[in-house]
């Protein structure tokens, strides 16, 4: 109680009479945000309207593309991993030489692919994707694409981590019965582990998506027309610039969406364990169960 108490205080000495002595609470800034009787209230929430519209559309694209680019890249690591495994005995030697070369090789590449893109900050990746594509020749049109490619190639990388370490962190047991069952590791995989991981990791997928939503406003580095952007166009076209209240709104509205997204993750989790207890499957298996059955059965 005393805690509420001192930040309470604090809130309003420290933050609320500095604004209130500088007239931030006047109708005259909050008024073409919040009173529909304002000359230039229908104005300035269509501006907003497309500043927002603008950024879902980005944010919707790199969603979609950093999850299948992302789940692809965890399962080709993850079949690598296989087949770095492999002696392929039953080949010629050359031919045998050459496949663990080449498995080694791309494992090399994909570790780097990896490495390289999660330790660039994003608002690098995009401003290289923007200059560095029509440099070689690659004119998208419109800017949107370059702002979806570098968020892609941020994210897909991430999405793909925690997808591998799902994967990796599964009993060893259900590759085994897997393995004895008759199954490839490639249909092991698509089958067994990635359906799991999916499940298992869905909290920390879900804030990587929103992390997706925030990060589009780095689009105004390229002058892509997202709401941040829209945002300043605004502040400057009105006759008392008011960047407080702007940014207030507009960060109150980002903070709905993304507790909206969270709630959504939270009930998509809480369904998907209902619809395993209503199936009536156990919440798992020791291994040895596992490899157990599949012996069972290949009897």
């Amino acid at each position: 109680m005393v805690t509420v108490l001192l930040l309470g205080a604090g809130a309003y000495y420290l933050v609320y009479r500095p604004l209130d002595e500088q007239g931030q609470f006047s109708m005259e800034l909050w008024g073409p945000l919040i009173d529909p009787g304002n000359e230039v209230f229908s104005l300035v929430w269509a501006r907003l309207r497309d500043g927002f519209v603008a950024t879902f559309i980005a944010a919707a694209l790199a969603i979609v593309s950093s999850l299948v680019f992302g789940t692809g890249l965890a399962v080709l690591r993850i079949q690598l991993k296989s087949l770095n495994k492999r002696r392929f005995t039953g080949l010629i030697a050359p031919l045998a030489v050459a496949l663990r070369g080449l498995s080694w090789l791309l494992t090399i590449v994909s570790r780097l692919f990896v490495e390289i893109f999660r330790g660039l900050p994003v608002v690098i990746t995009i401003f290289f994707v923007a200059s560095a594509l029509p440099e070689l020749g690659v004119d998208l049109g419109d800017i949107l694409w370059y702002l979806v490619i570098g968020l892609t190639l941020y994210n897909m990388v991430v999405i793909g981590e925690i997808l591998r370490s799902g994967m990796e962190g599964l009993p060893g047991g259900q590759r085994e019965a897997a393995e004895a069952m008759g199954l490839s590791p490639f249909q092991t995989t698509r089958m067994i582990l990635l359906p799991q991981a999916f499940r298992i990791m869905l909290p920390a997928l879900i804030s990587q998506l929103v992390v997706v939503l925030k990060d589009t406003s780095l689009g105004f580095i390229i002058s892509y027309e997202e709401v941040l952007r829209v945002s300043g166009q605004i502040i400057q076209a009105l006759p008392e610039p008011n960047p407080i209240q702007v940014y207030a709104v507009v960060g109150v509205i980002y903070i709905a969406v993304n507790y909206a997204l969270s709630k959504l993750a939270e009930y998509t989790q809480r369904r998907l364990a209902r619809g395993r207890k209503t199936a009536g499957l156990p919440p798992e298996k020791p291994p040895a169960a596992i490899t157990a059955e599949a012996e069972t059965a290949l009897n």
